[in-house]
């Protein structure tokens, strides 16, 4: 991931800010201070990677740096450690396993079905609807699985939110910078379709979708409807 971003390592003289901020963010979160990288991009955004907090990366951009407070920019970095307190990533690798399973498994199911067909006509008692629905089942269960994995990806984000907002005191924080980040027209050149669910906000700023069932596919919740949660708490 940080290789395909072509990120660099933070050094605590040149990027002072984001150094000292995550550190102050591990000591709030009673965690181990992960390592730091930037990306070379104008465009604002950040994620957290590492199967552990013994283990982890919080990766953000140059523009982000630039483009936000200091005290904005410790409310991303607040809810990137809790999506490593969280075990987000960890998570979201399991189920990201379990869904391909799903897949291989379908697969499997309805190769079976068709080589089959020999053995199962000599078997008249097999109801012919029964096969249907059961090929039917077969083909949508990956669908349904995708579905699944991106309702998770989308409560994590919540939940990082409001482990975030708890850790820094400060909720209007992050609603801030979500606002800014949700605002900046520039899209991310280093996110990619596997990744995207990865960062704080959609790196995908020029794909907008109106059809009510648009929100089923989507990595993230409405920031608006994060902003709100956050103004409330």
């Amino acid at each position: 991931m940080l290789a395909l971003s072509g990120a660099r390592e933070a050094d605590r003289k040149k990027d002072f800010d984001l150094y000292t901020v995550t550190e102050n963010m591990a000591i709030a979160a009673g965690l181990p201070k992960p390592k730091v990288y930037l990306i070379e991009d104008s465009a604002p955004n950040a994620f957290a990677t590492g199967r552990d907090p013994n283990h982890a990366v919080i990766c953000v951009t140059t523009g982000l740096i630039s483009k936000l407070s200091r005290r904005e920019l410790e409310g991303v970095i607040a809810h990137e450690m809790s999506h490593i307190q969280n075990f987000d990533i960890r998570l979201m690798a399991i189920v990201t396993i379990l869904v391909g399973v799903i897949a291989l498994m379908s697969d499997w199911f309805t190769r079976s079905l068709w080589w089959g067909k020999g053995r199962d006509r000599e078997k008249s008692q097999i109801s012919a609807a029964i096969m249907i629905i059961s090929l039917v089942l077969a083909l949508i269960s990956p669908l349904i699985a995708t579905l699944i994995q991106l309702a998770v990806s989308r409560k994590r984000e919540f939940l990082a939110d409001a482990s975030g907002a708890l850790m820094t005191r400060n909720p209007d924080a992050l609603a801030s910078a979500l606002e800014k980040i949700s605002k900046d027209k520039e899209v991310l050149e280093a996110a990619t379709n596997a990744t995207a669910h990865l960062f704080i906000a959609n790196p995908f700023k020029d794909k907008q979708f109106t059809a009510w069932y648009s929100s089923l596919f989507n990595t993230h919740p409405p920031v608006a409807e994060r902003i709100r949660i956050l103004k409330e708490m």
